[in-house]
């Protein structure tokens, strides 16, 4: 699981430090194909990025699966999502180079907050990220009913 909130800077070329427990989190950063970084793509909610590690990916294709193969939803989120994707290796410091215009796209610039949110994370220009957390604090008081124990039949 992606946790915690990173910021991180971004240098003249692109490159920024990807959170070590990030790294970890999807599984030292090397996939079954062999991929050692991480994906990350343009939010569909607004100017930040989304990310995850490939397998993340695969649950989506797997849920797209699922819609029928012509479906104009289908093929909208297709474009979206799996098209804008871009795969960002690590380099031996644990850094990603963030291509130009996703950077342009989130207002990156000089820093880079990282947001671990389970099994995806988002990257965000601080400052946005911060007007960003101002709505959210109510909107989560309200919503925390949705948080439910599982019980595991004692397993614990």
């Amino acid at each position: 699981m992606f946790l915690s909130t990173v910021t991180n800077s971004l240098d003249a070329k692109g490159r920024v430090s990807v959170p070590a427990d990030f790294r970890t989190a999807i599984g030292n950063g090397r996939s079954a194909s062999g991929f050692d970084g991480i994906v990350v793509w343009p939010s569909l909610d607004g100017a930040y990025l989304e990310g995850g590690g490939l397998d993340l990916l695969e649950d989506y294709q797997r849920s797209l699966d699922q819609v029928e193969h012509y479906d104009a939803e289908r093929s909208a989120l297709q474009y979206m999502i799996f098209a804008s994707s871009r795969q960002l290796t690590f380099d031996s410091g644990g850094r990603v180079s963030l291509p130009k215009d996703l950077h342009e796209y989130a207002g990156l610039n000089g820093k880079v907050t990282f947001v671990g949110l389970g099994r995806r994370f988002e990257i965000w220009s601080p400052k946005a990220l911060e007007a960003r957390k101002a709505n959210l604090l109510e909107l989560a008081r309200e919503s925390r009913h949705l948080l439910k124990p599982v019980i595991d039949g004692g397993n614990s």
